[in-house]
C-alpha cells in the first residue's frame, strides 16, 4: 500500500522528513580585518560564502516563481567607512574554463597572498600566507567569484551542472552574481571594474557587453591578465596557420631565458622575432609548395635561430612549431621540459622520446602552495566552513565545456568588446602580458587588440603592460610589485571620481 502522510494534532498534513527538501539559502560569513599599506592602516570587512542564484520560471506561460538553480561562492572585501559613490569595486575571476578565482585572489589582488616562491626558490611544504602590501584593496573593493563547479560553487539539487558549463550560461550566471552583489550592496553608483585572467579575459569582455545590454550596467574598465579574446589565435588546428606565427616571439623569449641567445638583450630578440612573425613566416606558410628551396632554407634557419630548436627539427615539422611540442623539444638534450604556463620553469621528463611533455612544471610547482594557503585561510581567517572540496582546477569542466554558440567558427569576443566600447566610449581596457606565457602568448594578444573595431579616438582607451614572467606573472616577485602599481594606476585613472 502507498504510504500516507502523517496528520498532526491540528489536523494539518505533515510531509515525512525524508520527503522534505530544504530550500538553499545564502551562507555568507562576515569578519573584520586590517592591513597596513605604505604606513596606512586599512580596516576592511571580508564576507565569504555561497549566494543562491535563482531563475524566473514560466510553466505554460504562467509564472511559477524564482527557482534556485545554483549556489555560487564569492569572497568580498570592502574598505570600512568608504563612500560607496566614490569607492571603486572590482569583480574578479580566473579562467580555465574550470578554474576557481584562487590565483588572482591569493596571487596578486587580495589583501593576503600565498607564499609560493618563484622558479629559482620554490617554497617547500607546508607553505604559508603573508599580507599583500600591493593589494588592489588599497584602491578598490574586491569581489572574487568562483563560477559554477569551481571552488565551492555548485548547482543545487535537481539541477544539471552541465547547464552552466558553456560560454553563454557562464556569462549569464557570472553576470547575475555581479548584478546581485551590486544591488544588494547599493553600489550602482560606484566605479565598477571586471578583472579576468586567461579564459577569464574572454568572459570579462563578453560580460562588458552582456551587463550593458541586459542590465544597463556600464563598467569603467576591464583588467585583462594574460589575455585571450580570440581562441583562433592560440588553437593549433588544421588549416589555421595563425598560431604558428603568433607564438614565435614567446618561443624566442623562452629560448632566451634558457640561454639559447647568448648575451643578446631580450628586447632585441623579441623585436626580431616579432618582425619575423609578422612578415616572413606568415608569407612562407601561405606559400606552401610554392616556396622555393632557397627561400625555405632561409626561413628554416631563421626560425631555428629564434626558437633555439635545430634546423632539422624545424624542417621536419614543416615550419609549424606546435606549442606543447616546443616545450618538450627545447631542452630535450638536457632531459628537461619547460613549463607551458610559464616557460621559465622546467622539470624532468622521464621519457626522452616523448612528443608531448607529461607535466607542466609551472603548475605543479605552485598549485600545492595555493591549495594549502586557501584551505587554511578560508577556515582559520575568514571563518567559513564547508566540507566540499574546493575545486581549484576542474578538468571535467574544461573537457566538457560547450562552445555551441560558435559552431563552425573560432571562439571570439572581439565583436562583443568592440561593440561595448563603441556604446560606452568611457570603457577603458588594461591588458597585462607575460613574455614567458606559453598558454596565452603576448604577441597573439597584441594581434587581437589591433583587430578591435573601434574608432581612432577610442584607441587610447586600451593600454598594455608587459612583465618578465609567465601566465601568472605575479609568481615573479618583481612583476607582482610592478603589477600592483600598474593595476592601481589604471583603476584610479578610469574611475572618473
Amino acid at each position: 500500500m502507498p504510504e500516507t502522510p502523517d496528520t498532526g494534532s491540528n489536523g494539518t498534513t505533515e510531509t515525512p522528513a525524508a520527503a522534505q527538501q530544504t530550500e538553499p539559502t545564502d551562507d555568507l560569513v562576515t569578519t573584520q580585518h586590517s592591513i597596513t599599506v605604505k604606513r596606512r592602516k586599512l580596516a576592511y570587512t571580508a564576507q565569504t560564502g555561497r549566494i543562491v542564484l535563482r531563475k524566473e520560471v514560466l510553466n505554460d506561460g504562467t509564472f511559477d516563481g524564482h527557482k534556485p538553480k545554483a549556489e555560487v561562492y564569492v569572497t568580498a572585501y570592502t574598505l570600512d567607512g568608504a563612500d560607496p559613490t566614490t569607492r571603486p569595486v572590482t569583480f574578479a575571476f580566473n579562467g580555465g574554463p574550470g578554474s576557481s578565482s584562487i590565483w588572482l585572489h591569493l596571487g596578486v589582488l587580495g589583501p593576503r597572498r600565498v607564499v609560493s616562491g618563484d622558479v629559482n626558490d620554490p617554497e617547500p611544504p607546508p607553505y604559508g600566507l603573508a599580507d599583500n602590501p600591493d593589494t588592489l584593496l588599497a584602491h578598490s573593493d574586491l569581489v572574487f567569484i568562483d563560477p559554477v563547479s569551481t571552488g565551492y560553487s555548485r548547482a543545487v539539487g535537481g539541477e544539471k551542472p552541465a547547464d552552466y558549463h558553456g560560454f553563454t550560461p557562464d556569462v549569464e550566471s557570472v553576470g547575475e552574481v555581479i548584478r546581485l552583489w551590486t544591488s544588494r550592496n547599493q553600489r550602482w553608483l560606484s566605479p565598477k571594474f571586471v578583472a579576468g585572467e586567461s579564459y577569464g579575459t574572454l568572459r570579462a569582455a563578453a560580460l562588458a557587453a552582456h551587463l550593458q545590454s541586459r542590465h544597463g550596467l556600464y563598467l569603467n574598465g576591464l583588467l585583462l591578465l594574460s589575455s585571450v579574446l580570440d581562441m583562433g589565435t592560440i588553437r593549433f588546428s588544421e588549416g589555421n596557420d595563425l598560431p604558428y606565427s603568433l607564438f614565435v616571439p614567446t618561443y624566442a623569449a623562452i629560448a632566451h631565458y634558457h640561454g639559447k641567445h647568448g648575451d643578446r638583450e631580450l628586447g632585441d630578440v623579441l623585436a626580431e622575432a616579432e618582425d619575423f612573425a609578422s612578415r616572413d613566416l606568415p608569407w612562407a606558410l601561405q606559400r606552401g609548395a610554392r616556396l622555393e628551396a632557397d627561400e625555405r632554407a632561409e626561413i628554416v634557419a631563421k626560425l631555428a635561430e629564434l626558437t633555439g630548436l635545430s634546423e632539422s627539427y624545424v624542417d621536419r615539422v614543416n615550419l609549424r612549431i606546435e606549442h606543447v611540442r616546443f616545450f618538450t623539444e627545447l631542452l630535450r638534450d638536457e632531459g628537461l621540459v619547460t613549463g607551458r604556463m610559464d616557460g621559465r620553469f622546467t622539470t624532468w621528463e622521464p621519457d626522452g622520446g616523448r612528443e608531448h611533455m607529461s607535466d607542466d612544471a609551472a603548475v605543479s610547482r605552485i598549485i600545492g602552495a595555493y591549495s594549502a594557503a586557501f584551505n587554511h585561510y578560508v577556515r582559520a581567517e575568514l571563518q567559513y566552513d564547508n566540507d566540499l572540496p574546493y575545486e581549484i582546477l576542474s578538468t571535467d569542466v574544461t573537457r566538457t565545456w560547450s562552445y555551441s554558440d560558435f559552431e563552425g567558427r573560432a571562439v571570439s569576443v572581439v565583436d562583443s568588446l568592440s561593440g561595448a566600447m563603441r556604446e560606452n566610449p568611457h570603457l577603458k581596457v588594461h591588458v597585462a602580458l607575460g613574455h614567458y606565457d606559453g598558454a596565452t602568448p603576448y604577441y597573439a594578444a597584441e594581434h587581437v587588440i589591433a583587430q578591435l573595431q573601434i574608432p581612432d579616438q577610442l584607441q587610447a582607451n586600451v593600454d598594455t603592460a608587459y612583465y618578465p614572467a609567465g601566465h601568472m606573472m605575479y609568481v615573479h616577485p618583481e612583476s607582482r610589485v610592478q603589477q600592483g602599481k600598474d593595476l592601481a594606476a589604471f583603476v584610479k585613472s578610469a574611475s572618473n571620481r
